[in-house]
């Protein structure tokens, strides 16, 4: 297990996948979700490509949250116990 200071932030982009490398895969799709990506002229495989990143954007950052649970709930106690210590200078 890599500790969390030296792992990277959850993905959040398409681009974090270089599209120099491309794999055939067969998918199954709603019939009607097919028609209409068509009738709108979308590239079906890139739409699939963007949700499939989206859901493992997703999946990366609540395994990140989750193991850092810890963590993030003592920093979040110190704050709450710590004044701030440039609190006299907010503007909010």
């Amino acid at each position: 297990m890599v500790p969390a200071h030296n792992r990277s932030l959850p993905m959040q982009h398409r681009h974090d996948f270089p599209d120099a490398s491309r794999k055939p895969t067969n998918v199954s799709l709603a019939t009607a979700l097919v028609n209409e990506a068509k009738a709108l002229g979308l590239n079906i495989s890139r739409a699939c490509e963007a949700g499939l990143a989206a859901q493992i954007a997703a999946e990366r950052e609540r395994l990140w949250k989750a193991e850092n649970a810890t963590a993030i709930a003592d920093w979040n106690a110190w704050t709450d116990e710590a004044p701030l210590p440039l609190a006299q200078h907010r503007q909010f």
